[in-house]
């Protein structure tokens, strides 16, 4: 699916992802956000007011089930997009996956940064309408897909952020290196990263957007490469 061949419906895409995180909140909404370390970026985000407030037992049940990770940009993809941006020569020309894409930042910053072709890759039907909808509100284009494991394309650079929140994902590293000739990983959650032949490549301080005030370590964001 290429979405740069879609219309442009703004408000279509707004009622399409306001529907979908209604499944986390009934009271969420999303709006066109810049991001504050690359502003040239926008994203459909949840408006922060509807996370700044006290939830019910029941409403932290629904997040908690289904807590629509596509409608923030988190702190590692942020700082991947920035990175990219300041450094096109990472993707320039290259058949590059964002895996785990979420909202598409990572996607939409290969693609100005001159990739060759990008695939936006996630698991959750609703990241890929999130990815689609952010792909037009930049006017940039590229693939959606829904499985990794399935599928069969050479890669040039296999992209990752901010998906080893959970330490039962750290087999996918071996995964990522399988699938890619290089692999990039932003993460701010692993303490002891120790994955050879991953090698630490630089560390930088970030937020997510809305800024959740999380811990001042996950604000930390790691770049690794293999």
């Amino acid at each position: 699916m290429n979405t740069s061949s879609q219309p442009h419906h703004k408000e279509q895409d707004e009622q399409q992802l306001n529907q979908a995180i209604s499944s986390m909140l009934d009271d969420a909404r999303v709006s066109a956000q810049p991001l504050p370390q690359c502003p040239q970026i926008s994203l459909w985000l949840v408006e922060p007011e509807s996370m700044r407030r006290a939830f019910s037992q029941e409403e932290i049940l629904r997040i908690q089930t289904y807590p629509a990770y596509w409608a923030f940009c988190w702190a590692s993809g942020q700082v991947l997009a920035r990175e990219i941006l300041a450094n096109p020569h990472w993707v320039a020309g290259k058949k590059v996956m964002d895996f785990g894409a979420g909202s598409g930042v990572v996607a939409i910053a290969c693609v100005l940064a001159g990739a060759r072709e990008v695939i936006a890759c996630d698991i959750d039907p609703d990241a890929l309408l999130s990815c689609a909808a952010n792909a037009r509100l930049n006017n940039v284009g590229y693939r959606l897909h829904p499985d990794l494991f399935a599928f069969d394309e050479d890669l040039d650079l296999l992209i990752a952020a901010d998906v080893l929140y959970d330490r039962a994902n750290l087999p996918l590293l071996e995964v990522f290196r399988q699938k890619a000739q290089q692999v990039i990983v932003a993460d701010s959650r692993v303490k002891h990263f120790h994955f050879p032949p991953y090698v630490a490549t630089g560390r930088s301080e970030s937020c997510t957007v809305p800024d959740l005030d999380e811990l001042d370590e996950f604000r930390w964001v790691n770049l690794y490469r293999a």
